[in-house]
């Protein structure tokens, strides 16, 4: 398993995670989830980040707003104080 990938890499793993969930990778903002896992796992625990990936995710396809949901999640991980 490789540690770093280089940008292309991810992105061309996003064009391929995209086909097979049938979603558009024009939809996907890679920085912006990158930032939020970021956020995530220095200010609550690294082992939160993904859950919380996947719980803005489930958010965006309710509300259909992946960016709203991201930041308020984002806001809530820069102020958590447990």
């Amino acid at each position: 398993m490789a540690e770093h990938l280089p940008p292309e890499a991810l992105d061309e793993w996003t064009r391929a995670a995209c086909a097979e969930l049938g979603l558009s990778p024009d939809d996907v903002d890679i920085a912006l989830v990158l930032d939020l896992a970021r956020d995530v796992a220095h200010g609550v625990a690294r082992p939160a980040a993904p859950l919380t990936a996947f719980l803005a995710g489930l958010a965006a396809g309710r509300d259909g707003d992946a960016a709203a949901a991201i930041s308020r999640v984002t806001a809530l991980a820069k102020g958590w104080n447990a």
